[in-house]
Protein backbone atom coordinates (compact mmCIF):
# COMPACT_ATOMS: atom_id res chain seq x y z
CA UNK A 1 0.00 0.00 0.00
CA UNK A 2 1.20 3.52 -1.07
CA UNK A 3 0.43 6.41 2.02
CA UNK A 4 -0.59 9.44 0.33
CA UNK A 5 -1.05 12.55 2.47
CA UNK A 6 -2.79 15.69 1.72
CA UNK A 7 -3.31 18.45 4.89
CA UNK A 8 -5.03 20.75 2.86
CA UNK A 9 -7.37 18.78 0.74
CA UNK A 10 -9.54 20.93 -1.79
CA UNK A 11 -12.87 20.11 -4.01
CA UNK A 12 -11.66 21.01 -7.45
CA UNK A 13 -13.76 22.66 -9.83
CA UNK A 14 -13.45 23.56 -13.23
CA UNK A 15 -15.28 25.79 -15.22
CA UNK A 16 -14.51 25.69 -19.04
CA UNK A 17 -15.50 29.12 -20.96
CA UNK A 18 -15.07 30.12 -24.82
CA UNK A 19 -12.97 32.58 -23.97
CA UNK A 20 -11.88 34.42 -20.56
CA UNK A 21 -11.96 38.42 -20.73
CA UNK A 22 -12.01 40.67 -16.99
CA UNK A 23 -14.54 42.61 -16.40
CA UNK A 24 -17.13 40.82 -18.77
CA UNK A 25 -19.84 37.93 -17.97
CA UNK A 26 -19.05 34.62 -19.12
CA UNK A 27 -21.37 31.58 -20.13
CA UNK A 28 -20.01 28.39 -18.60
CA UNK A 29 -19.92 25.52 -21.35
CA UNK A 30 -18.83 22.73 -18.72
CA UNK A 31 -18.33 22.03 -14.93
CA UNK A 32 -16.51 19.08 -13.25
CA UNK A 33 -16.15 18.68 -9.74
CA UNK A 34 -13.04 16.45 -8.17
CA UNK A 35 -11.26 15.41 -4.89
CA UNK A 36 -8.02 17.37 -4.84
CA UNK A 37 -4.76 19.00 -3.07
CA UNK A 38 -1.58 17.30 -4.54
CA UNK A 39 -1.91 14.17 -2.43
CA UNK A 40 -5.12 13.33 -3.86
CA UNK A 41 -4.27 13.98 -7.55
CA UNK A 42 -1.02 11.89 -6.79
CA UNK A 43 -3.00 8.46 -5.32
CA UNK A 44 -6.06 9.05 -8.12
CA UNK A 45 -2.93 8.92 -10.30
CA UNK A 46 -1.62 5.55 -8.71
CA UNK A 47 -4.97 3.86 -7.98
CA UNK A 48 -5.29 4.26 -11.96
CA UNK A 49 -2.01 2.46 -12.12
CA UNK A 50 -3.07 -0.25 -10.50
CA UNK A 51 -1.57 0.71 -7.10
CA UNK A 52 -3.67 -0.08 -3.67
CA UNK A 53 -3.26 3.63 -2.13
CA UNK A 54 -4.66 5.00 1.01
CA UNK A 55 -5.17 9.05 1.70
CA UNK A 56 -4.85 10.91 4.85
CA UNK A 57 -5.60 14.43 5.03
CA UNK A 58 -7.98 16.29 6.96
CA UNK A 59 -11.76 16.47 5.48
CA UNK A 60 -14.34 18.86 7.28
CA UNK A 61 -17.72 20.52 6.10
CA UNK A 62 -20.13 19.65 3.24
CA UNK A 63 -17.44 20.38 1.00
CA UNK A 64 -15.39 17.81 2.21
CA UNK A 65 -18.22 15.25 2.29
CA UNK A 66 -18.84 15.66 -1.26
CA UNK A 67 -14.65 14.83 -1.49
CA UNK A 68 -15.20 11.43 0.52
CA UNK A 69 -18.41 10.41 -1.44
CA UNK A 70 -16.68 10.87 -4.77
CA UNK A 71 -13.34 8.55 -3.13
CA UNK A 72 -15.86 5.65 -2.68
CA UNK A 73 -16.27 5.59 -6.42
CA UNK A 74 -12.33 5.08 -7.05
CA UNK A 75 -11.15 1.52 -7.39
CA UNK A 76 -8.09 0.95 -5.92
CA UNK A 77 -8.55 3.80 -3.23
CA UNK A 78 -9.10 3.52 0.83
CA UNK A 79 -10.18 7.10 2.38
CA UNK A 80 -8.40 7.45 5.84
CA UNK A 81 -8.60 11.48 5.80
CA UNK A 82 -9.07 12.69 9.01
CA UNK A 83 -12.59 14.62 10.06
CA UNK A 84 -12.50 18.31 11.13
CA UNK A 85 -14.52 21.08 12.44
CA UNK A 86 -13.84 23.74 9.35
CA UNK A 87 -15.07 22.97 5.86
CA UNK A 88 -12.63 21.70 3.30
CA UNK A 89 -11.68 24.54 0.57
CA UNK A 90 -12.18 24.70 -2.69
CA UNK A 91 -10.17 25.96 -5.60
CA UNK A 92 -11.80 27.20 -9.07
CA UNK A 93 -9.69 26.32 -12.61
CA UNK A 94 -11.36 28.49 -15.41
CA UNK A 95 -10.36 27.01 -18.44
CA UNK A 96 -10.16 29.46 -21.88
CA UNK A 97 -11.49 27.02 -24.68
CA UNK A 98 -10.11 29.50 -26.90
CA UNK A 99 -6.16 29.71 -25.94
CA UNK A 100 -6.17 26.90 -23.57
CA UNK A 101 -4.88 28.63 -20.71
CA UNK A 102 -6.16 28.06 -17.01
CA UNK A 103 -6.68 30.94 -14.87
CA UNK A 104 -6.65 29.12 -10.89
CA UNK A 105 -8.32 30.55 -7.72
CA UNK A 106 -7.22 28.88 -4.90
CA UNK A 107 -9.54 29.28 -1.18
CA UNK A 108 -7.27 29.03 2.14
CA UNK A 109 -7.55 26.27 4.18
CA UNK A 110 -9.82 25.52 7.34
CA UNK A 111 -7.81 26.16 10.67
CA UNK A 112 -6.35 22.90 12.14
CA UNK A 113 -6.71 22.81 16.24
CA UNK A 114 -4.40 21.06 18.02
CA UNK A 115 -6.42 18.20 18.88
CA UNK A 116 -7.17 17.61 15.10
CA UNK A 117 -3.67 18.24 14.41
CA UNK A 118 -3.19 15.26 17.10
CA UNK A 119 -5.29 13.16 15.86
CA UNK A 120 -4.09 13.28 12.53
CA UNK A 121 -0.40 12.28 13.65
CA UNK A 122 -1.73 9.35 15.50
CA UNK A 123 -4.19 7.89 12.28
CA UNK A 124 -0.89 8.82 10.28
CA UNK A 125 1.27 6.60 12.69
CA UNK A 126 -1.05 4.04 12.54
CA UNK A 127 -0.77 3.41 8.99
CA UNK A 128 2.74 3.94 8.37
CA UNK A 129 3.69 0.00 9.15
CA UNK A 130 1.57 -0.70 6.34
CA UNK A 131 2.97 1.61 4.01
CA UNK A 132 5.69 0.73 1.31
CA UNK A 133 6.62 4.88 0.79
CA UNK A 134 4.39 7.69 1.63
CA UNK A 135 3.69 11.05 -0.56
CA UNK A 136 3.69 14.23 1.44
CA UNK A 137 2.13 16.96 -0.54
CA UNK A 138 1.17 20.41 -0.94
CA UNK A 139 0.42 23.50 1.04
CA UNK A 140 0.03 23.45 5.05
CA UNK A 141 -3.43 24.45 6.39
CA UNK A 142 -3.66 27.92 9.08
CA UNK A 143 -3.10 26.17 12.48
CA UNK A 144 -0.39 23.37 11.25
CA UNK A 145 2.97 23.72 12.52
CA UNK A 146 5.18 24.87 10.05
CA UNK A 147 7.58 21.84 10.89
CA UNK A 148 4.59 19.09 10.54
CA UNK A 149 6.36 17.95 7.33
CA UNK A 150 9.88 17.35 9.05
CA UNK A 151 8.19 15.44 12.09
CA UNK A 152 5.98 13.06 9.77
CA UNK A 153 9.56 12.15 7.49
CA UNK A 154 11.28 11.33 10.71
CA UNK A 155 8.33 9.32 11.37
CA UNK A 156 8.64 7.70 8.29
CA UNK A 157 12.46 7.15 8.14
CA UNK A 158 11.42 5.45 11.76
CA UNK A 159 9.57 2.90 10.33
CA UNK A 160 11.92 2.47 7.47
CA UNK A 161 9.07 3.75 4.77
CA UNK A 162 10.69 6.03 1.90
CA UNK A 163 9.17 9.46 1.69
CA UNK A 164 8.72 11.76 -0.98
CA UNK A 165 8.22 15.37 0.12
CA UNK A 166 6.44 17.82 -2.78
CA UNK A 167 5.91 20.98 -1.38
CA UNK A 168 7.48 24.75 -0.83
CA UNK A 169 8.77 27.61 1.23
CA UNK A 170 9.44 26.93 4.56
CA UNK A 171 7.90 23.71 5.21
CA UNK A 172 10.31 22.59 2.25
CA UNK A 173 13.41 23.93 3.97
CA UNK A 174 12.27 22.45 6.82
CA UNK A 175 11.68 19.09 5.70
CA UNK A 176 15.09 18.82 3.48
CA UNK A 177 16.39 18.72 7.29
CA UNK A 178 14.54 15.68 8.06
CA UNK A 179 16.24 13.86 5.18
CA UNK A 180 13.44 12.87 2.63
CA UNK A 181 14.06 10.18 0.11
CA UNK A 182 13.09 12.17 -2.53
CA UNK A 183 12.31 16.03 -2.98
CA UNK A 184 10.28 17.30 -6.19
CA UNK A 185 10.62 20.93 -6.50
CA UNK A 186 9.88 23.28 -9.66
CA UNK A 187 12.72 25.78 -10.47
CA UNK A 188 11.11 28.56 -8.72
CA UNK A 189 10.96 26.26 -5.13
CA UNK A 190 14.09 25.27 -5.88
CA UNK A 191 16.11 28.59 -5.89
CA UNK A 192 13.64 29.85 -2.44
CA UNK A 193 15.13 26.74 -0.88
CA UNK A 194 18.79 26.95 -2.40
CA UNK A 195 19.24 30.71 -3.49
CA UNK A 196 20.38 29.69 -6.70
CA UNK A 197 18.42 30.29 -10.24
CA UNK A 198 21.32 27.24 -12.06
CA UNK A 199 18.97 24.20 -11.78
CA UNK A 200 22.21 21.99 -11.53
CA UNK A 201 23.81 24.06 -8.71
CA UNK A 202 20.60 24.19 -6.77
CA UNK A 203 19.97 20.98 -7.55
CA UNK A 204 23.13 19.80 -5.53
CA UNK A 205 22.80 21.83 -2.93
CA UNK A 206 19.07 20.75 -1.66
CA UNK A 207 21.06 17.31 -1.76
CA UNK A 208 23.96 18.66 0.66
CA UNK A 209 20.78 20.06 2.94
CA UNK A 210 19.57 16.37 3.29
CA UNK A 211 17.52 15.57 0.29
CA UNK A 212 18.36 11.94 -0.81
CA UNK A 213 17.60 12.17 -4.23
CA UNK A 214 16.65 15.60 -5.67
CA UNK A 215 14.02 15.71 -8.56
CA UNK A 216 13.63 19.22 -10.02
CA UNK A 217 10.74 20.03 -12.83
CA UNK A 218 11.79 21.91 -15.58
CA UNK A 219 8.97 22.98 -17.00
CA UNK A 220 8.29 22.03 -20.93
CA UNK A 221 11.53 20.79 -20.83
CA UNK A 222 11.28 17.99 -18.49
CA UNK A 223 12.77 17.02 -15.21
CA UNK A 224 16.35 17.22 -13.53
CA UNK A 225 17.34 14.22 -10.91
CA UNK A 226 20.52 14.49 -8.84
CA UNK A 227 20.35 11.08 -6.88
CA UNK A 228 23.34 9.22 -5.04
CA UNK A 229 23.00 6.38 -7.97
CA UNK A 230 23.82 9.22 -10.94
CA UNK A 231 22.14 12.25 -12.36
CA UNK A 232 19.84 12.73 -15.27
CA UNK A 233 18.00 14.68 -17.57
CA UNK A 234 14.20 13.89 -19.11
CA UNK A 235 12.37 15.38 -21.99
CA UNK A 236 9.23 14.65 -23.67
CA UNK A 237 9.65 13.48 -26.90
CA UNK A 238 7.39 16.38 -28.41
CA UNK A 239 6.22 19.55 -27.02
CA UNK A 240 2.58 19.19 -25.45
CA UNK A 241 0.05 21.70 -25.41
CA UNK A 242 -3.31 21.87 -22.84
CA UNK A 243 -4.02 22.23 -18.96
CA UNK A 244 -0.65 22.11 -17.11
CA UNK A 245 -2.76 21.10 -13.92
CA UNK A 246 -2.06 18.44 -12.00
CA UNK A 247 0.91 17.36 -14.26
CA UNK A 248 3.39 17.61 -11.13
CA UNK A 249 0.70 15.67 -9.23
CA UNK A 250 1.42 13.38 -11.94
CA UNK A 251 4.87 13.24 -11.91
CA UNK A 252 4.74 12.31 -8.36
CA UNK A 253 2.85 9.29 -8.45
CA UNK A 254 5.33 8.26 -11.47
CA UNK A 255 8.40 8.13 -9.46
CA UNK A 256 6.60 7.05 -6.35
CA UNK A 257 5.08 3.75 -8.23
CA UNK A 258 8.48 3.58 -10.44
CA UNK A 259 10.03 3.36 -6.59
CA UNK A 260 7.73 1.25 -5.25
CA UNK A 261 8.46 -1.37 -8.62
CA UNK A 262 12.48 -0.97 -7.94
CA UNK A 263 12.99 0.76 -11.50
CA UNK A 264 16.04 2.41 -12.30
CA UNK A 265 16.20 5.80 -12.27
CA UNK A 266 15.93 6.39 -15.86
CA UNK A 267 12.92 4.58 -16.22
CA UNK A 268 11.07 5.74 -13.12
CA UNK A 269 11.89 9.54 -14.67
CA UNK A 270 10.29 8.42 -18.04
CA UNK A 271 7.40 7.07 -16.26
CA UNK A 272 6.92 10.90 -14.43
CA UNK A 273 7.56 12.46 -17.48
CA UNK A 274 5.03 10.73 -19.79
CA UNK A 275 2.17 11.02 -17.06
CA UNK A 276 2.34 14.71 -16.84
CA UNK A 277 2.63 15.16 -20.48
CA UNK A 278 -0.45 13.03 -20.77
CA UNK A 279 -1.88 14.92 -17.64
CA UNK A 280 -1.72 17.91 -19.42
CA UNK A 281 -3.10 16.28 -22.75
CA UNK A 282 -6.31 15.12 -20.92
CA UNK A 283 -9.52 16.98 -21.33
CA UNK A 284 -10.11 16.85 -17.66
CA UNK A 285 -8.00 18.93 -15.29
CA UNK A 286 -5.84 16.46 -13.27
CA UNK A 287 -6.63 13.28 -14.92
CA UNK A 288 -4.44 11.60 -17.71
CA UNK A 289 -4.88 10.47 -20.91
CA UNK A 290 -4.02 6.58 -20.53
CA UNK A 291 -3.42 6.08 -24.21
CA UNK A 292 -1.00 9.28 -24.83
CA UNK A 293 0.83 7.57 -21.69
CA UNK A 294 1.45 4.30 -23.04
CA UNK A 295 2.81 6.39 -26.25
CA UNK A 296 4.72 8.63 -25.05
CA UNK A 297 6.64 6.75 -21.82
CA UNK A 298 8.88 4.72 -24.94
CA UNK A 299 10.11 8.02 -26.35
CA UNK A 300 11.15 9.83 -23.36
CA UNK A 301 14.34 10.92 -23.84
CA UNK A 302 16.76 10.18 -20.69
CA UNK A 303 20.42 11.20 -20.48
CA UNK A 304 22.77 11.43 -17.98
CA UNK A 305 25.47 9.39 -16.06
CA UNK A 306 25.88 6.25 -13.61
CA UNK A 307 28.26 7.74 -10.75
CA UNK A 308 31.23 5.92 -9.72
CA UNK A 309 30.52 3.14 -7.29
Amino acid sequence: MILTVTLNTALDITYRVRALRPHTTHRVTEVTERPGGKGLNVARVLAALGHEVTVTGFTGGATGRVIQDQLTTTPGLVDALVPISGPTRRTIAVVDEQTGDTTQLNEPGPVITPAEWSAFQEAYEDLLPSASAVALCGSLPPGVPVGAYAGLIRDARAAGTPVLLDTSGEPLRRGVAARPDIIKPNTEELAELTGSHEPFRATQDARRRGAHAVVASLGPEGLLAVTPEGRWRAAPPTPVHGNPTGAGDSAVAGLLSALVEHLPWPDRLARAIALSAATVLAPTAGEFDRRAYEELVGRVAVTGEVSAA
